[in-house]
């Protein structure tokens, strides 16, 4: 979709519309869901509203069906493929995750291998398990003050391809979780020019295809696929996302067949309808809708920046290799200069004033802004920094030496994962192999995944996120105080 033009027949929601003609026609329901509309959960419908379980209703020739779309989802998915300037789009119910495995089972095989940065999300090296597919990890680099992931440079990438030719694919991330963009358009160009699929996650990219100044999205640059998670900050309900692409590369018919594999049959009507009455919204409002939420995140940013230590970074971080471009409506802020590491001040929002942030990690802390939010609201954040600044800051703290871990790979993920396995106290893992995932949540990009060697570095990284009160999931011991490691 061209920024700022409405395109005909975008006002229309086909799928939301056959919802509302069915709830209206009071039909008696002798199907699954078994609440029938509601009737035989009060408390449930009390919580969530019968105009809501009403339609949470099961494939029917009305209201089409997921898995072989030939009416309304079809043809809200097609508005949703042309507001987004794709040739496809496919609803997904399974969140990104869903779309991320889709995208990489596409175009890879049992023993193929796909060029992929470090800081993914969990959900690309699954792919990888599910369909034995060889990483070729990427360093993304990382800030020297900030200690956050880059974006891969043209540099690394083309390193890369030179040396695994038979690749069949790029994997690659836009933005980061904090904001950071690649040289998409570069990235792809050297993804084609070696004969290899460019795949996009944009999980945090939504408002790419929609405001104005934004970073180039996916499918500008050129892209095969990108996953797109319509809820983060599209405005559809949790758990609901895109996987949109472009013919030539990849056969639709045959995508749709991947994501059958693993996608559910009885696809959540809320959901689906929540990304059509979205992407209504965004491809004819979007352009306002994000005017807004980047007025509103400059407005923080200078706030939190005019209180001290506290630093709300943006633009002017771009380099031109591995931070290309910035997302400015995040409000990425780093806290390490008060002595806080982020996911402190990330508890203390929360615990102490009522604010959830989205998450804080060793230096940094994130807070979403979307249309949803108020003036007000961003006064009520500036002003519990500050004081948490007065109340618990304290000299400031430098990064940790290791923030970015170097992943040494000495088994495959999938051979890793389902080899004969033992626990071990984590404090005499190091030169073990994991068999696991360990990685702090979120953001969900792992410290160590299956297949790699367990590193003093690693080591380190995790019993420190422990300390500081990061969330470390991933190993079967939900504890942590043993890792499961090839035999």
């Amino acid at each position: 979709m061209e920024h700022g033009r409405v395109l005909p027949g975008q006002d229309r929601a086909p799928l939301y519309e056959a919802l509302a003609k069915y709830r209206g026609n009071r039909i008696v329901p002798f199907d699954v869901p078994g609440h029938k509309q509601g009737r035989g959960t009060p408390e449930l419908t009390d919580f969530l509203g019968r105009a809501c379980l009403a339609v949470d209703v099961n494939s029917m020739k009305p209201l089409d069906n997921l898995s072989h779309p030939t009416s309304v989802i079809r043809d809200a998915e097609s508005l949703a493929a042309e507001a987004f300037g794709a040739e496809r789009a496919f609803f997904m119910t399974g969140g990104t995750t869903s779309a991320v495995q889709a995208m990489i089972m596409s175009v890879c095989k049992s023993g193929d291998s796909i060029i992929i940065p470090r800081n993914v999300h969990k959900s690309a090296i699954n792919a990888l398990i599910l369909c034995d597919i060889n990483p070729v990890y990427v360093d993304p680099g990382i800030h020297s003050s900030l200690g956050i992931s880059l974006g891969m440079d043209a540099e690394s990438l083309s390193r890369a391809v030179s040396e695994n030719p038979t690749a069949k694919a790029v994997f690659i991330n836009n933005p980061t979780y904090y904001g950071v963009c690649p040289d998409l358009v570069k990235m792809v160009g050297i993804a084609h020019s070696a004969g290899m699929a460019a795949l996009v996650d944009e999980a945090h990219g939504t408002h790419f295809y929609f405001g104005e100044d934004m970073p180039v999205s996916a499918m500008a640059s050129g892209a095969d696929m990108s996953a797109i998670s319509m809820h983060k900050t599209g405005g559809s309900l949790t758990q609901s996302s895109l996987l949109i692409m472009r013919d030539g590369r990849v056969s639709p018919d045959y995508v749709r067949t991947i994501i059958n594999l693993t996608q559910t049959t009885s696809a959540s009507y809320l959901l689906m309808s929540s990304l059509d009455i979205a992407r209504r919204t965004l491809a004819t409002k979007g352009r306002e809708i994000f005017r807004k939420v980047r007025q509103l995140a400059e407005y923080a940013r200078s706030e939190v920046n005019g209180i001290g230590g506290y630093y709300a970074f943006s633009r002017e971080i771009i380099n031109g290799g591995g931070i290309a471009d910035f997302d400015t409506t995040k409000l990425s802020i780093h806290t390490l200069k008060i002595g806080l590491a982020g996911v402190e001040v990330y508890d203390l929002l929360r615990d102490d004033y009522g604010i959830q942030a989205e998450f804080g990690d060793m230096g940094n802390m994130l807070a979403i802004i979307s249309v949803g939010d108020t003036r007000a609201n961003i006064e009520r954040l500036v002003s519990a920094l500050s004081e948490i600044k007065r109340l618990h800051g304290k000299d400031g703290i430098g990064l940790l030496e290791h923030e970015y871990i170097t992943p040494a790979v000495k088994l495959s993920p999938r051979e890793a994962f389902f080899a004969e396995t033992e626990p071990e106290p984590l404090s005499e893992c190091e030169g073990r192999v994991s068999s696991e995932f360990v990685m702090c949540y979120p953001p969900g990009i792992p410290i160590l995944a299956p297949g790699e060697l367990v590193t003093r570095e690693a080591l380190d990284y995790i019993i420190y996120a422990k300390a500081k009160g990061c969330l470390v999931t991933g190993p079967r011991d939900m504890n942590l105080e043993k890792l499961y490691v090839v035999k």
